[in-house]
């Protein structure tokens, strides 16, 4: 059975569901930037309205209140609260996270507040972004003003969503904003400075706020494609780079020693002392967990010193990737190992899934499948829990449907549907199955084993 105050939550990020681009004295992000390319998303959609989330935030709100949430996960537009990364405080920006956060806790739901998931202000990178260690203190200082603001309020936080995953789709892949192809040894300098940033970040939010603070990581079993000593050592280094490099920084005060191998690596942006800023105490962890991935060899060797593939089950999502409930006890156990008495608290900030939804003529939005992608990876959570490893919340990844990045509006996530053209929120199936759910536990009903804890229908 799931702790009593543990949280059940959704999640989101400011840019996917917020829309609104240009009110309020928000400025220019990267997304804005990099989206003027022609080419770039494969529906040539762009996030101008999205969910429209800041015009219909009171009524998402009510549809939480609907669900009974525990706890809502979102993320702070930096570009609404200082349009330039830095100096003055753009008000109506601040007071739209003031509202949403009041809203909140007027409905008893907690606000978990992310400070910067891929989404920065577009003048910064006219000084080098995340390459430049001036953003690490932008970013403190950021996170300065937010906290000021809201800290009384707001008692969970997470300062940066993935910063490999970030690293890796905008700095080295070029696929996210803002759209640069480094080498992954030539990118290490925009992980540190998103690490040394996230420690900055805790401690201006610790001065304002007696809150739970950490941060989120990617994490995904990964295995060799075979047994050759190439796919062995290119595994072991993405292996390296997705699930262990940011938890060492931060847990550990170093990086993997594996990374000595990385080719190109540039080590310069690391300064003394820089460990004792990133080592700053975390309250909490995030996981993000997803599916596994088999590593090979890259030939010829490119941006990358491997090639990557999801796999490892049936059936898969609209993203194509398989169903793997298993490999979330996997990762979590090999946290536990890792990292032992020094391994915070869990909380899983993002778990869902990409579905081929439809809205019925009845006006109905079946999705038995995320329920039973639900279902089965709580199952593992739960069993994780009584193996004895602390996991302190769930967050359905994602409440609404949004726009997906590089691809558009193609595929959805949400528990709640969103028509796109006329912005009418619709129930899915998996949100009133969540809603029972959250029912059951808080009536101490639901165990494990309990028939009512699976879907109903196939």
């Amino acid at each position: 059975m799931f702790p009593r105050g543990f949280l059940f939550g959704v999640a989101t990020a400011a840019y996917q569901i917020e829309g609104a681009l240009t009110e309020d004295g928000r400025g220019e992000s990267v997304w804005d930037r990099f989206l003027r390319q022609p080419g770039l998303v494969v529906d040539g959609s762009d996030g101008a309205v999205a969910a429209d989330h800041y015009h219909r935030w009171r009524e998402d709100l009510g549809i939480m209140t609907e669900l009974g949430l525990g706890a809502y996960r979102f993320s702070i537009s930096w570009s609404r609260v200082q349009p330039d990364g830095g100096g003055a405080v753009n008000e109506a920006g601040l007071a739209f996270y003031d509202r949403l956060v009041d809203g909140l806790l007027e409905r008893n739901i907690e606000p978990v507040a992310t400070l910067f998931h891929s989404d920065m202000p577009a003048a910064l990178m006219d000084n080098g972004g995340w390459r430049a260690r001036e953003t690490s203190a932008r970013f403190g200082d950021f996170a300065e003003h937010v906290a000021r603001r809201i800290g009384d309020r707001v008692s969970n936080w997470f300062t940066i969503a993935e910063p490999y995953t970030l690293m890796r789709h905008s700095y080295v892949l070029g696929e996210h904003a803002p759209g640069l192809r480094l080498s992954t040894g030539a990118a290490l300098p925009v992980m540190h400075h998103l690490l040394l940033g996230h420690g900055l970040a805790t401690r201006a939010i610790r001065s304002h706020s007696k809150a739970r603070i950490g941060l989120t990581n990617h994490s995904s079993p990964c295995q060799p494609v075979s047994q050759t000593a190439e796919d062995g050592a290119a595994n072991t280094m993405f292996e390296t780079l997705r699930n262990h490099t940011v938890t060492d920084a931060i847990l550990l005060g170093r990086y993997p020693e594996e990374l000595e191998a990385l080719p190109d690596a540039d080590w310069s942006a690391v300064l003394e002392n820089d460990f004792e800023i990133i080592q700053t105490p975390v309250d909490w962890l995030g996981l993000t967990y997803f599916h596994p991935i088999a590593v090979s060899s890259a030939a010829p060797y490119g941006s990358e010193p491997f090639d990557i593939a999801v796999t490892g089950g049936e059936p898969e999502t609209t993203m194509g990737w398989p169903i793997v409930p298993a490999g979330l006890g996997e990762i979590l156990t090999r946290l536990q190992d890792r990292y032992g008495d020094r391994l915070p608290p869990i909380v899983i900030t993002e778990n869902g899934c990409s579905m081929p939804d439809r809205l019925s003529d009845e006006g109905r939005v079946d999705d038995p499948r995320r329920i039973r992608f639900l279902a089965d990876h709580l199952k593992v959570l739960a069993g994780a829990i009584q193996s004895g490893i602390r996991i302190d919340g769930y967050f359905i990844w994602s409440f609404l449907d949004h726009f997906e990045w590089e691809l558009g509006y193609t595929k959805r996530w949400g528990i709640v549907y969103v028509d796109f053209e006329t912005q009418r929120r619709t129930l899915k199936s998996s949100a009133h199955w969540y809603r029972e759910l959250i029912e059951g536990w808080r009536s101490a009903q639901v165990l494990m084993d309990r028939p009512s804890f699976l879907p109903t229908r196939e």
